[in-house]
């Protein structure tokens, strides 16, 4: 995680090599059940209207937390073959970016996510309580995508 000083960015970069082609792993990050299979189990994304991944497609991810369920209401704003970027509002205000780069052996996928917390109160929490536990379902998640894909791959073969 990078931070600058005195800020309220924070931005995350993790990445994995995935045995499988560039379009299966698309596929995983795009295909709203493929999402369900990966995403943590606390997480929950609703498409607004039908789901689809098209620039200026609207959804809302949802956390399960005790006592209340914060949203961040996302717009896909960068859509391209192995690339989407959601931007999204809520209790955070950023980019969420997956892209692939195929190469020798399949696939290796990045996750950039970059926000800022607005609220001073909620900054500090997310500082003190959940920074740490974010980075580390960042990377669980990744391994969790990868496992997905890497069975979609032998199944279609």
């Amino acid at each position: 995680m990078t931070l600058k000083p005195n800020s309220a960015t924070r931005h995350y970069e993790n990445s994995i090599q995935i045995d499988a082609s560039a379009t299966i792993v698309e596929r995983c990050f795009t295909d709203l059940d493929l999402m369900h299979r990966w995403l943590n189990p606390a997480l929950t994304c609703h498409p607004i209207g039908d789901w689809s991944t098209e620039i200026g497609a609207r959804s809302r991810f949802t956390i399960a937390v005790p006592f209340v369920q914060p949203s961040l209401h996302n717009t896909v704003v960068e859509r391209s073959p192995g690339l989407i970027v959601w931007e999204f509002k809520g209790f955070f205000v950023g980019r969420d970016r997956w892209e692939c780069h195929p190469n020798a052996i399949g696939t290796q996928l990045i996750n950039q996510f970059s926000f800022e917390i607005p609220n001073p109160l909620v900054r500090f929490g997310f500082d003190t309580f959940a920074a740490r536990l974010t980075e580390s379902d960042m990377q669980k998640q990744l391994r969790r995508l990868k496992a997905v894909a890497e069975r979609e791959y032998l199944a279609a073969r």
